[in-house]
């Protein structure tokens, strides 16, 4: 299972440091951070359950930043013109 979160780390060294104590804390999961992304992404991957969100955004916090968990938008799909109905 797959859970990304928003968070506040801004910088490579703070988000090490978090991945450090993820891993430390969750060894059934795996983590990275896409800094470049607007949102500050942190995906976590469980390979045996799935992933607490709770914990992670516990831990995030305890570390001095903020996370939450990133809901997935699902935009309505536009419909060509040529397919609507006249």
């Amino acid at each position: 299972m797959v859970e990304v979160f928003k968070t506040t780390v801004d910088n490579h060294v703070q988000a090490f440091r978090l991945l450090e104590a993820i891993h430390r804390a969750f060894p059934g999961y795996s983590a990275n951070f896409d800094l470049d992304d607007c949102d500050r992404i942190l995906r976590v991957v469980s390979h045996t359950s799935q992933v607490n969100a709770c914990a992670v955004i516990h831990l995030i916090i305890s570390q001095g930043c903020f996370a939450e968990v990133l809901n997935d938008e699902l935009r309505p799909a536009e419909v060509s013109p040529s397919l609507q109905k006249t």
